[in-house]
């Protein structure tokens, strides 16, 4: 099975798509300034962009995981989330409190959909 990598940089690809599934590295927003809500809004937008390169979409998601910075911004992450799902097609997700490679990201996320 071919692999097709997606904005494939010297250190990772943004996403990775081995055969009917899609595999995307954790996603961070750009506009570090933003709040956690922001934040969630731009890495979903990303995310988006990514599956749709790949041939996919939300709609076809398996698995999600969400780390964020300090678990109690969790119900503010939690309606942009919600709002961005397909409805009925929720996947398996994690979400977890870590520290994040730069002070400015609060949120990053990582899915795998299938095509």
């Amino acid at each position: 099975m071919a692999i097709t990598r997606y904005k494939t940089g010297p250190r990772m690809s943004q996403a990775v798509a081995h055969g009917d599934t899609v595999f995307t590295a954790g996603q961070v927003a750009d506009d570090l300034e933003a709040d956690v809500a922001g934040q969630t809004a731009q890495i979903l937008a990303k995310i988006d962009d990514l599956l749709a390169q790949a041939g996919t979409d939300k709609s076809k998601l398996v698995s999600a995981t969400i780390w964020l910075t300090d678990m109690a911004t969790f119900n503010e992450m939690n309606p942009v989330w919600d709002a961005w799902v397909s409805p009925g097609e929720t996947p398996a997700r994690a979400c977890v409190e870590a520290r994040l490679a730069a002070p400015g990201y609060k949120v990053e996320i990582a899915v795998i959909a299938g095509r």
